[in-house]
């Protein structure tokens, strides 16, 4: 595939991404009449369907990241050149803010708003750290294990973060940004954006660092072997 079509459907993938997390959130909470934890499922069920199929279709052309913190890892490991890293974010950032106007517009509510819902504290840091490095784990096992089941690890572990983390995982800078956009069920205040942020890229570097160590054990230990195998 091109550049372009990999840029695109980044744009696009993370629109749909953002229209669904957002858009569900309003419709969960509009027929949950109060009940946070109906409007949580229901939030939490769509995203991963949605995920599933975005990755599912948009894999092939572009690697289906929709998230800085991810296309990060995967230039780290040689598959995404340092100019297609920042092309990816800048499409991201676009297309998640465009997604979240969507949604706006799909619930005919103001297009532009900012968000209001109060996300801070030790706990909510903690649980984006864990958000996301448990993403970036899912992913890396998950290629290991079998490549076709990505999609499927990507949706169920976010379902599943949705609950066991106190920030409901937004485990994405992209995502992170647009939804200090909202003022709806989905939205963040945009003063607690940065430390989500913070969190995110700190475990995104502590994931990188743990794959260089890694990497560098192994290169030791086969130089070790090479070394004792030559001797006579």
């Amino acid at each position: 595939m091109t550049r372009r079509a990999a840029l695109v459907a980044e744009l696009a993938g993370t629109a749909a991404l953002l229209a669904i997390v957002v858009g569900s959130g309003i419709m969960g909470e509009r027929l949950a009449m109060g009940n946070a934890a109906v409007a949580l499922l229901a939030n939490s069920l769509a995203t991963g369907a949605g995920l599933f199929v975005l990755i599912s279709t948009l894999a092939p052309i572009s690697g289906a990241h929709f998230n800085p913190a991810v296309s990060c890892l995967f230039c780290w490991r040689g598959e995404l050149s340092k100019g297609d890293l920042v092309a990816y974010i800048a499409m991201q950032v676009t297309g998640a803010v465009l997604g979240v106007w969507l949604a706006h517009a799909m619930f005919d509510l103001p297009i532009l708003q900012a968000g209001a819902k109060v996300r801070t504290g030790t706990g909510q840091w903690t649980s984006e750290a864990v958000a996301t490095l448990g993403l970036l784990a899912t992913i890396l096992l998950g290629l290991k294990a079998n490549t076709k089941s990505v999609p499927a690890f990507v949706a169920c572990y976010i379902t599943a973060a949705y609950w066991f983390t106190a920030s409901t995982s937004f485990a994405n800078p992209a995502v992170t940004i647009a939804r200090s956009l909202t003022d709806t069920f989905a939205g963040i205040r945009w003063l607690d954006m940065p430390g989500f942020i913070a969190a995110q890229a700190a475990a995104t570097l502590f994931v990188i660092a743990m794959l260089k160590l890694n990497s560098a054990t192994k290169s030791a230990e086969n130089e070790i072997s090479t070394t004792v195998g030559s001797l006579p």
